[in-house]
């Protein structure tokens, strides 16, 4: 796994200032441009989906989904994905949550989920934990289960686990990479 970690880091690009004076924005765009690197990552994020007994895996609007469908797809499990509100169309699941200056609200079509589902929520960065908690309120109103939440990356410094972790009540998070 070392190998992998490593190989993920090096195709992360820091990019200073980005979007705004301050931040270091952490762009994946290189990570998948490499087709090793981007197997990798799904190769490990498709085994931890295994491994933690996953039925079906959520990924998170937008880079949520470039990771989650082909790790859904390698896992042989089915996909589904969670949206900004107002995007899916037909019977919705909400959840609003709050963001550092004002809320946000995501939704995921009712019939995706079902009980006995155990679903693994799959995105690019754990930052602040806002989004990723309010799937696992929409996981378990569907009356599915959480399987876990895995990340390529963690932005330690956010305190985003400290949020997560009693919103797993129990799950695993699993994060490739910590910065």
């Amino acid at each position: 796994m070392t190998a992998t970690r490593e190989l993920l880091l090096s195709r992360i690009r820091d990019v200073p200032d980005y979007p705004t004076p301050g931040v270091m924005f952490k762009d994946i765009t290189p990570l998948l441009a490499d087709p090793a690197a981007f197997a990798a990552l799904t190769d490990a994020l498709a085994e931890l989906s295994t491994r933690h007994g996953a039925t079906k895996v959520i990924g998170l609007e937008a880079r949520g989904f470039i990771l989650g469908a082909p790790v859904a797809l390698r896992a042989g499990l089915g996909f589904i994905p969670v949206r900004k509100a107002g995007k899916l169309p037909g019977a919705t699941l909400s959840q609003a949550y709050d963001l550092e200056y004002g809320s946000a609200e995501i939704e995921v079509h009712a019939e995706d989920l079902t009980a006995g589902d155990r679903v693994m929520v799959i995105d690019d960065v754990l930052a602040t934990g806002g989004t990723a908690e309010a799937s696992l309120q929409l996981i378990r109103r569907a009356g599915a289960e959480v399987a876990g939440v895995a990340v390529l990356m963690e932005l330690g410094f956010l305190g985003g686990r400290d949020r997560l972790v009693p919103a797993l009540d129990g799950a695993p998070l699993e994060a490739l990479l910590t910065v």
